[in-house]
């Protein structure tokens, strides 16, 4: 599963952008080449997957909103084979700043989250001094 298909990238930015950057025959067709979206797009969820593994379960049953809205700026992004519009660029610097908080843990994602490690007997121990001040020490003070 794609966090971001050909037809949301459609609806964000236009046909004529993705016929634009797609479509890289010798003599133009005119239409979306699925296959150039289709590497992009795995490209990006291989990155996104690599910010999120660790800190939830993947694959996700879901794609939650903000996910899909950071993969269609990346794969946009990776769809320009030359020099992107400074808004594009702007897009591809924001989602990779979410990415780095989802994986730091300040922005939280609305999915199944992995259970930290825990090794038994690893955690803290603490070793007290026997109590001089017992019931049979105090006898005849109370």
């Amino acid at each position: 599963m794609t966090y971001a298909t050909q037809n949301d990238l459609v609806t964000r930015y236009g046909i004529g952008l993705l016929v634009e950057l797609t479509d890289r025959a010798e003599e133009p067709t005119g239409e979306i080449d699925a296959q150039v979206v289709e590497k992009a797009a795995s490209g990006t969820d291989a990155l996104i997957d690599g910010y999120l593994q660790g800190r939830y379960v993947l694959p996700m049953s879901a794609t939650p909103p903000l996910v899909r809205e950071l993969a269609e700026a990346i794969t946009i992004y990776k769809l320009h084979r030359y020099t992107p519009s400074e808004k594009i660029v702007d897009e591809h610097k924001a989602a990779l700043g979410t990415l780095d908080k989802v994986a730091k843990g300040v922005v939280r994602l609305p999915i199944a989250g992995v259970e930290p490690a825990v090794k038994p007997g690893k955690g803290v121990r603490v070793t007290d001094r026997e109590r001089p001040l017992t019931a049979a020490s105090l006898k005849g003070f109370i």
